[in-house]
Formats: C-alpha cells, sequence, structure tokens
C-alpha cells in the first residue's frame, strides 16, 4: 500500500514511474523511456527503458506521454505577500497571524506551479515560520531558503519604516534590518543567524517599490558590505543584494555577495567584475513586466513610484540579454509576490525574449540554484541519491515554453501533488 500526503511525508512504499522524456539537467538533454523507483522521498534509481515493475507491496505510475523536468527553484520570492493597490495599507492592518495564513496560500500555490525549491528574499520572519512549518509537514509547500529580514540602510530600500508618518518611523536597528556602520552589519548578520535565516539578502540600491524617489542610488559602503560578507561566511550563508544601479551593485560585487538581484542598470564592466568573481544575476524579469503593466494604471502605486516602475520593467529584458551575451552566469529568480505567486513560471517566456535558449533556462532554474544554495548533491537532477521531484508537462517546453506555466504533474520527495 502506498503511503503518502499532500502534506509531504514520503512514501514507506517503493514506487516506479514510466517517464517518457526525463531531463538530463547535467548534460542538458532528454533521456527517452526511462524507469524511475523512488523510496522515502529519494530517488533510487534511474534505468533506459520501461522495465518491468516487481510484484509485491509497491506502486506504479504510468507517466509515459509526459516530459519531466526535476522540481524547479526560484531564487527570488517573497512568500509572505502578494502585491496589490491596498500593499501600503496593509503595513499597518495585517498582523503576523495574517500574513502567516497568506503565506501558507502563497506557498501551497507556488509548490503547485512546479517550484519544489525557493529562496526567499526578505519578509516579517514568518517566512522562515513558513519554511519550518513545511519542513514538519503541516502545511504544503515548497523546500524555503529564508533570508528572514532584509538588511537595508536607514530610509533605504527595505527600510521597514520607509514612507511612514514621523511618529510611527522611530529609529529601527540591526534588529529590525537597519544598519548605518560595518559594526552594525555584522549585528545584523549576527541576528539573522539567530532567527533562523540561510542565506541574507542586502537592499545595495534604492528599490522600485519603496516610497522613495530614488531608485537606483548606491545606499550602503564598500565597507559595510565587506562587513556584512564576511560575517555572513563565517556563519556559513551566501549574500543576495538587490541591486538596480550600477555603482551599488560593482560595490557588492567587489564586496563579496553570491547574487545580484534585478542587476537593472548593470554597465559591461560590472559584467566583467561579476564574470571574474562569479557572481550570479538574478532577472526577475516578470516582476519587471508586472511593475511596468500597472505603472500605466491609476492609483495603482503611490505616484513617486510610477515613473521608476517604467523604467526598470523594460530595461532588465535588455539587460539580462547583454549580460548573457557577455557570459555573466544567470540564476533563475522571479520575485514573486511583486506579481502573483504560483505565475513563477513566466519568467522562462520572457528568459527566452531575452535570448536565453530553454533548455538553458531549465538548466538555471534547477542545477544551478543547487550550486548556489549548497544542495548540489541532493537537488536539481533526476539521479539516485537525490529528492524525488519532479515536475510533469504535456509537451516539450523547447518547442512550447508556455508549456512551463501549465504543469500537469508535480511531486516532491516522491508526494503527488499535482496531477494523478
Amino acid at each position: 500500500m502506498l503511503v503518502c500526503s499532500i502534506l509531504g511525508y514520503a512514501q514507506a512504499t517503493r514506487t516506479y514511474y514510466h517517464i517518457g522524456h526525463l531531463l538530463d539537467t547535467e548534460r542538458g538533454t532528454w533521456m527517452d523511456q526511462v524507469t524511475v523507483s523512488v523510496q522515502n522521498g529519494k530517488i533510487l534509481s534511474v534505468e533506459k527503458g520501461f522495465q518491468s515493475v516487481p510484484q509485491g507491496d509497491v506502486a506504479y505510475h504510468d507517466f509515459k506521454d509526459l516530459w519531466v523536468t526535476p522540481g524547479l527553484t526560484d531564487m527570488h520570492v517573497h512568500i509572505e505577500t502578494e502585491y496589490d493597490s491596498n500593499a501600503y495599507l496593509k503595513r499597518f492592518t495585517l498582523n503576523p497571524e495574517d500574513l502567516a495564513f497568506d503565506a501558507a496560500v502563497y506557498s501551497k500555490r507556488t509548490l503547485e506551479a512546479g517550484f519544489t525549491s525557493v529562496r526567499d528574499l526578505g519578509g516579517t520572519g514568518v517566512n522562515t515560520a513558513a519554511r519550518d512549518a513545511i519542513n514538519q509537514g503541516k502545511i504544503p509547500g515548497p523546500r524555503i531558503f529564508s533570508a528572514g529580514k532584509t538588511i537595508a540602510s536607514t530610509g533605504g530600500h527595505g527600510d521597514p519604516t520607509n514612507g511612514h508618518k514621523k511618529e510611527f518611523m522611530g529609529t529601527p536597528g540591526p534588529d529590525q534590518g537597519v544598519v548605518n556602520s560595518p559594526d552594525e552589519g555584522r549585528a545584523a548578520v549576527r541576528t539573522a543567524y539567530k532567527n533562523g535565516s540561510d542565506q541574507i539578502k542586502i537592499t545595495s540600491t534604492g528599490g522600485v517599490l519603496s516610497v522613495a524617489k530614488d531608485g537606483s542610488g548606491p545606499q550602503f559602503t564598500i565597507e559595510e558590505i565587506k562587513a556584512i560578507t564576511s560575517t555572513a561566511s563565517d556563519y556559513g550563508m551566501h549574500v543576495a543584494a538587490h541591486a538596480h544601479g550600477d555603482e551599488g551593485m560593482r560595490r557588492a560585487v567587489e564586496g563579496g555577495v553570491k547574487t545580484i538581484e534585478h542587476g537593472t542598470f548593470m554597465s559591461p564592466a560590472t559584467m566583467k567584475l561579476m564574470i571574474k568573481k562569479e557572481a550570479y544575476l538574478v532577472p526577475t524579469l516578470r516582476a519587471g513586466d508586472e511593475v511596468a503593466d500597472k505603472a500605466e494604471i491609476d492609483g495603482f502605486y503611490p505616484e513617486v513610484i510610477r515613473p521608476k516602475a517604467r523604467e526598470v520593467g523594460p530595461q532588465l529584458i535588455e539587460t539580462t540579454a547583454a549580460a548573457y551575451k557577455a557570459g555573466v552566469p544567470i540564476v533563475f529568480g522571479t520575485d514573486a509576490g511583486v506579481f502573483p505567486h504560483g505565475e513563477n513560471a513566466k519568467e522562462f517566456a520572457l528568459m527566452k525574449q531575452a535570448g536565453i535558449p530553454v533548455m538553458e533556462a531549465l538548466q538555471m532554474a534547477t542545477i544551478i540554484p543547487a550550486k548556489i544554495l549548497r544542495t548540489e548533491e541532493v537537488m536539481g537532477q533526476s539521479r539516485p541519491g537525490f529528492y524525488a521531484d519532479f515536475v510533469g508537462l504535456a509537451t516539450n517546453p523547447e518547442n512550447d515554453v508556455t508549456t512551463l506555466e501549465r504543469p500537469v504533474l508535480v511531486i516532491k520527495e516522491g508526494v503527488i501533488v499535482k496531477g494523478n
């Protein structure tokens, strides 16, 4: 008898899949007619041909008509929230309990969209609690790697009091993720570690959706960035840096960050620096597409945001295309939460528009994230010993990239969470 649950409890019985086309992410090729055996959430074997299924206490699933990839990873989400025209009001009306229920809804939606793992890059701490609840089987959702709270400078993108009345601003410090010196940067990293963060997120430039005029100027000194990255390294964490303007991202790369989020106005010189430093670009094209569209709706964003949104959206495609041609390392990430959770896979079509072949984009959403997250021995590939995470598609995504937006099958750790 098969023992399983949508909440993610792995099956005790051995299960066999006959798969028509299985993606080998290491080689970037499809394996036709494959038999995969799974037990206790891990892959036991991958064999060529449709092998006979043993008799006895086993389970069998026929996926002969499907194109199957390993579970996808989105390296930039915000699982607690989903942006709408009331987003700024909700800062004053929603309690942590409300955010927790919302996170449960968004987590399930993300998983059913085919994303079995995500890197959450900033919230209130509910993101970390959601990670733990999913890992404990309390709610369905992807494997979350949480940054906890973003680290920002006073008044910078990520300062939780930005745009508030003076009486509500206060003077947030490292405990709230706001720093103004190398020492405070170190304190914020150590606090994040204490609170269970898996990695660190800083906002090295202004941002589009913060209630502030400047969306691209640098907001950390290089000394502050180096203090943060060196401390994070001591605690076994990497650092992601939100960055739109070139000077801020140059400082971030020089200072040792692992990923640049957005990279909107990246110069050729910074592209060369990223290649040299082995830093990755996370393009977030779907978010850029969203903010550009919503900027045309009167009243959707505060007026100070609209010109930033109009400018950044189209530029992301152009910069990503140039970065790809230059050889900058790229990894898949969407900024889900800026747009509705569950639409993450629309990023693939935009990556194709930027000149990235679909097969390479699939590798950027599987094997490459695993390297950054240091899970390359258990995630991102369909090999023995790896998590039994799979996404089944009706057609070859290299022929129709939009099929990734409509998965017919999602399996996490051997448990079918979507499909039959």
